[in-house]
């Protein structure tokens, strides 16, 4: 980025993604030393999201010419509530880390339960659960506002998509609770994370974007 010239934001996300990425490989370390205690998966887990989250904007953002001027493509109340979406998804990240953290699955085999969360799974669980139905509205509430205000194809096409993914999780997640969160079912729930970060980051970068000039 830096040698081809590309744009001051384009390069301070390129450079958030390789800082982040050296920053987790030492995280990754510290928490295996730590036999993989709860809060130490929880610190290595939630800053890669963050870096999903920026990966997916550098993926919009690198497409964009450098020469031309940010256009909003949606009203300002539908970009306010993509934001309320990601808040909330903050919040139903760091749940998620606390259900993991109190559930069969936490610590490695020598750290056993010594090392988890001493709080209820069951109770814990319930409350993820509403914090996802909170950003599954928030995001429903957005796509409302996108078609409403006849915004472009393309970030309706994204919403659509967004909840479609969040409800896959959430069948997921049912899927983990009804049956006592099998080891299997860890991988696909964390996959499936990552991809609802990266279209939550779409869908807030089209808000904005940078144009080419039709002639």
């Amino acid at each position: 980025m830096v040698r081809a010239g590309r744009r001051k934001d384009i390069k301070t996300l390129a450079w958030i993604s390789l800082i982040g990425v050296v920053v987790q490989a030492v995280i990754g370390g510290i928490s295996v030393r730590l036999d993989l205690r709860w809060w130490s998966v929880a610190v290595h887990f939630l800053p890669s999201m963050v870096l999903v989250f920026v990966a997916a904007m550098l993926y919009m953002r690198i497409a964009e010419p450098d020469n031309e001027a940010p256009t909003r493509r949606y009203p300002s109340s539908a970009q306010t509530w993509t934001l309320i979406a990601a808040a909330a998804l903050c919040i139903v990240l760091v749940t998620g880390t606390m259900v993991t953290g109190s559930g069969p699955h936490s610590g490695d085999a020598v750290a056993g339960m010594e090392g988890r969360l001493e709080l209820d799974t069951r109770v814990l669980a319930y409350v993820h659960a509403a914090c996802m139905y909170v950003y599954l509205i928030a995001t429903i509430i957005t796509t409302v506002l996108l078609r409403n205000s006849g915004a472009p194809e393309d970030a309706k096409r994204t919403s659509y998509v967004l909840i479609a993914l969040i409800l896959v999780q959430w069948a997921i997640g049912v899927i983990q609770f009804r049956m006592g969160v099998p080891r299997w079912t860890i991988p696909a729930h964390i996959a499936m994370s990552s991809t609802v970060v990266a279209f939550s980051a779409f869908l807030f970068a089209h808000g904005k974007r940078r144009l080419p000039t039709l002639v």
